[in-house]
């Protein structure tokens, strides 16, 4: 099992979102994040008075799921939520060594459900 970490912009997700029902990923957990990387700053105003952005809104998916579904789930996300532009975000896969259902307290192997051969 792997765990991807997708940090995209906001406006963006609803896009992601459908690209990955598409190929069968349902589970995920989102987040409202801010960060910073290299997309410039921005200039905010509040109450009349002008700020610099330097810590811009992003979105943070986590998907757990099969090794098998890695590729294509990176893949999907980078269509998504490619505009070309500094401050698209990035991607990280780490591997998962344990999961368990809470509901049974069973260990969890296949934690997307998917097996190899069942994908469409």
């Amino acid at each position: 099992m792997k765990k991807i970490e997708a940090i995209i912009r906001p406006e963006k997700i609803t896009e992601t979102i459908k690209g990955l029902k598409n190929i069968g990923i349902t589970g995920f957990t989102v987040s409202q994040v801010v960060g910073r990387g290299k997309q410039k700053d921005t200039q905010g105003v509040y109450r009349g008075k002008s700020y610099k952005v330097t810590l811009h809104p992003k979105v943070k998916m986590e998907i757990i799921l099969s090794d098998h579904m890695v590729e294509p789930t990176i893949k999907t996300i980078i269509r998504a939520a490619q505009t070309g532009e500094d401050g698209d975000g990035k991607i990280y896969v780490y591997p998962i060594l344990e999961a368990y259902n809470i509901r049974t307290g069973a260990p969890d192997f296949e934690i997307d459900d998917l097996k190899q051969g069942e994908i469409g």
